[in-house]
């Protein structure tokens, strides 16, 4: 296993960090208990793949050779696509979307900012990583916000008019923080066209939005390895085959995760680790020269609105013409008429699933 950073800093429940409920140590992970298990782990980064040669050349000199590769590129951030917004305007409106020194310094932000002061996000349109990822964060501010800086307001500005678990993000805004969020959708002129960062200003079509606090999270695609490597479209992601998660575009090399073009499968951590195992078992099956079985694969994910207010949504996906389709009448999300109590339960439930997705890889 080739890594490119010694310690994992997990995205979900990484908005807590933010909104001051979790440490960010409590969202890292290292690798002992991998290598523990017999699996040759090396801390370096993947430079390049010759999909030809069948190698992969690494920073530290060395170079593998494979007969099958599995790739697990994650996600970059599109910095052209945002005009004003650069690596150096996010050390200032802090996009968050890779868990780390990103998540502290917007929580930086929110602790020095004036009670009153104004917090603008920015949301962009699909495909990205997380689906609800920006409403969960929405969320947690808010109850920052309403428990710390009360005559605060958040504003969310989005490029879609619907998102995931809408109805129930939206009732339980009304129910929790009725003053303090404001959802503009692409319809009412949400979707931003770009940023002044020395004035922290979100500029939309219809009008421009100054922030005290900007997180701005912008367009994404597939790591710049998949791009190297010959893995990932036009589009930026990569297409995969639904049954065996082997790249459509190079043989012999497979891709997990959020890099992926997946159907209907969100781009979530639930659904990487899901993908993880129907590759693994297809992979084995290739090797032995065996015809990998037809998958199902469950995604599971819980946000949380407040501290002990939880809501989730699930599905079941299985290949159906070349692409991962939800399996009709599977899954589904909250009762939105759930009693507080059932929310509160649910909260508890998004702790045990962290702590199961973590400690499978991790110990």
């Amino acid at each position: 296993m080739v890594e490119a950073n010694p310690t994992f800093t997990a995205c979900p429940f990484s908005n807590g960090v933010i909104a001051g409920l979790r440490d960010l140590k409590a969202q890292q992970f290292g690798y002992d208990k991998v290598a523990a298990d017999g699996i040759a782990v090396a801390i370096t980064v993947a430079n390049a793949v010759d999909p030809t040669a069948r190698t992969v050349s690494l920073g530290d000199g060395q170079q593998l050779a494979y007969d099958r590769l599995v790739l697990a590129p994650g996600i970059d951030l599109r910095w052209d696509a945002l005009p004003g917004y650069n690596e150096a305007a996010a050390e200032q409106m802090p996009h968050a979307w890779k868990a780390g020194a990103q998540t502290l310094l917007l929580r930086r932000q929110l602790e020095a900012m004036e009670d009153g002061g104004v917090v603008v996000m920015a949301a962009p349109a699909n495909p990205y990583r997380c689906p609800p990822g920006p409403y969960e964060r929405a969320s947690l501010i808010a109850y920052y916000l309403k428990t710390k800086k009360p005559r605060s307001k958040l504003i969310l500005l989005d490029a879609k008019d619907a998102f995931s678990k809408q109805r129930l993000f939206q009732n339980a805004w009304a129910e929790l923080y009725p003053d303090l969020i404001e959802w503009v959708s692409l319809s009412k002129g949400g979707k931003v066209t770009a940023v002044e960062v020395a004035s922290k200003t979100l500029v939309t079509d219809f009008g421009s939005h100054q922030a005290n606090v900007a997180n701005v999270i912008p367009p994404q695609k597939a790591a710049r390895i998949a791009e190297i490597t010959g893995v990932a479209d036009r589009t930026g992601w990569c297409p995969i085959d639904p049954v065996t998660f082997e790249s459509k575009l190079q043989s012999n090399i497979h891709v997990l995760g959020d890099a992926t073009i997946a159907g209907g499968m969100p781009k979530s951590a639930f659904s990487a680790n899901a993908q993880a195992k129907v590759c693994a078992a297809a992979v084995a099956k290739l090797l032995r020269g065996e015809t990998p079985a037809e998958p199902k694969l469950i995604n599971t994910c819980y946000s949380l609105v407040a501290p002990d207010y939880g809501i989730n949504v699930a599905g079941v996906y299985r290949p159906l013409n070349g692409v991962l389709t939800e399996v009709e009448g599977s899954g589904g999300v909250s009762a939105a008429d759930a009693p507080r109590a059932t929310r509160s339960l649910e909260s508890t439930f998004a702790d045990g699933w962290f702590n199961t997705i973590t400690s499978e890889v991790f110990g």
